[in-house]
């Protein structure tokens, strides 16, 4: 029998599907968060920030600006920021 690492932490594949929504900018936060408002709802504001390929390339966002985000299914009071429609 051979013997090897075990592998915790792992997750299953269910859990890494991220929810996409569409929002728009309310207000800038500082230290590239943003509260953004979805689509859809009646006002429900999320905290959010900006995925590192956004980062990375510059992308500027300002108030009333429409983006697309990506929400955890554990928490929907946040999320990340990955197109600028």
């Amino acid at each position: 029998m051979r013997r090897g690492r075990k592998k915790f932490g792992r997750k299953p594949k269910s859990a890494d599907k991220a929810v996409e929504v569409e929002g728009t900018i309310a207000s800038v936060l500082a230290g590239t968060m943003f509260r953004v408002t979805i689509d859809g709802t009646d006002g429900h504001e999320i905290l959010a920030h900006i995925s590192g390929k956004m980062r990375k390339r510059f992308i500027r966002l300002v108030t009333g600006d429409r983006v697309k985000m990506e929400m955890s299914p554990y928490d929907p009071t946040k999320g990340r920021i990955v197109f600028r429609l």
